[in-house]
Parts: C-alpha cells; sequence; structure tokens
C-alpha cells in the first residue's frame, strides 16, 4: 500500500504518532520517527517497527525551531532522495483557565502545535512539488472545532492548524499534493489514563458511540489519507471522535 514511500511523523515516539508511525512502516512506508524528548522512547517504536519486519530511524529535533525543521527536511531529503509523506502530529498541552494562563504557555503550545506545523510544511512542500506528489495530514482536535475550557491554547492552536491544512490544500492543489487534517476526541493514551475516573465517566457521556476511540482508529484513517485511495481528498478535516462533535 505505501511500499517504497518515506514518512516523517512527528511526536512519534509515543501515543498516537508512535501508532501512526507502527501503521505506516507495516503498510511498507519507511518511517522517520520524529521526537524532541525521549531518545529511549523513540528507540524503542524503531525497534518495534524493525522486529515486525519495517524500515525507521529516528530523528531529535524541535518543531517549533524553524532551522532545525530545515535540517530535518534536508537530511530527510538527502538520506532517501524524496519525501512522500508528512505527518504533523507533534504536540503539547498547557492547559488552565484563560484569565490566569501565563503567557509563555500560551506561547509554548502555540509555537509547537500550529508554528511547528507551518515549520514543517514550508520546507517538505519546496520538495514535493518538485515530486508533484506528497501527502500531507495535519493532527488537530474536536477541541480545535468546538473549543475546549480551559485549553484556550491548545484550542487556539488546533483550530489555527485547520486554517493552515485548507490555505496549504488550496496552494499545493496543483501540484498533486493533498493535504487534510485529522481531528482526534478522547483517545485511550497514556494521557488519558491519568485523568480521574469521575472526568472519564463525564467524557463518555458526551459521546454518542459511548466510548473512548484506540490510537488505531486514528492512525488506520491517517494511513489511508497517505495512501493512493484518498487521491480525490483534500482540505478536508475527519473527525475520529465517536459523534462527539457533529
Amino acid at each position: 500500500m505505501l511500499k517504497d514511500k518515506v514518512a516523517i511523523v512527528t511526536g512519534a515516539s509515543r501515543g498516537i504518532g508512535a501508532e501512526i508511525a507502527k501503521t505506516l512502516a507495516a503498510k511498507g512506508a519507511t518511517v522517520v520517527v520524529h521526537y524532541r524528548g525521549s531518545k529511549e522512547k523513540a528507540d524503542a517504536v524503531k525497534k518495534e517497527i524493525e522486529d515486525n519486519g519495517g524500515t525507521a530511524v529516528t530523528y531529535a529535533c524541535d518543531v517549533a525551531d524553524f532551522k532545525a525543521c530545515e535540517e530535518m527536511i534536508k537530511s530527510v531529503s538527502k538520506e532517501y532522495g524524496h519525501i512522500d509523506i508528512l505527518v504533523n502530529n507533534a504536540g503539547i498541552t498547557k492547559d488552565g483557565l484563560l484569565m490566569a494562563m501565563k503567557e509563555e504557555d500560551f506561547d509554548a503550545v502555540i509555537a509547537t502545535n500550529l508554528k511547528g506545523c507551518f515549520n514543517c510544511i514550508r520546507f517538505v512542500s519546496r520538495i514535493m512539488m518538485k515530486q508533484k506528489a506528497g501527502k500531507i495530514i495535519n493532527l488537530s482536535s474536536v477541541s480545535g472545532v468546538a473549543g475546549n475550557a480551559g485549553q484556550a491554547n491548545y484550542s487556539a492552536s488546533k483550530a489555527g492548524v485547520i486554517g493552515l491544512t485548507k490555505s496549504a490544500a488550496r496552494e499545493l492543489a496543483a501540484r498533486n499534493i493533498n493535504v487534510n487534517a485529522v481531528a482526534p476526541g478522547f483517545i485511550c493514551t497514556d494521557m488519558t489514563d491519568v485523568l480521574p475516573e469521575n472526568v472519564k465517566e463525564d467524557a463518555v457521556k458526551q459521546i454518542p458511540l459511548g466510548r473512548f476511540g484506540k490510537t488505531e482508529n486514528v492512525a488506520d484513517l491517517v494511513a489511508f489519507l497517505a495512501s493512493e485511495q484518498a487521491d480525490y481528498i483534500t482540505g478536508q478535516v475527519i473527525h475520529v471522535d465517536g459523534g462527539m462533535v457533529m
């Protein structure tokens, strides 16, 4: 399905990003497992991919750093000669009530979640335009669609990702580059595992399907959008949220 394709997955050392990296590799892609903090976790994802017959490398950089993203894209392009898939998954949260939110917490979330997405698209788009082919999938969130109390910075960053996705899709379509966004809802990860039980119960009540999603639900959609089967889909925001936001 993705044989001979090269994919960069940012924030791929854990959670949804790790699942996406493993799924793309299982479908034949060579995957760059990007990380910022934990080399140990990124190496574990790489090893799991290789143990299952796939191909992966790790790469460390801060996606909020414009020059660092340029170096990453250049390095991958030089190594493999092409980049076919970019998945912008890297993201952070620094939750807090709007009236008490620190400026640095707002700036940090925007810098990683939104500017980081821009940085990677900015440099990979040139390569994909020369190839006249490419798939870019950006991870947004239902919080970026509906908003969420206590997450003004996160919601703003993920809403920005949607606007960036649509603008990039319009700019790059003429060169056969598809740009789409995926907006997960509550997905079972280490971040949701630590939520108090009463918070989980309240969240489930908001989901028509009555349960949290799995990382595989998101990864399978990303793999579809990265494939030839999605060649006529661009500029879309697809929710993986059990019907939470309709």
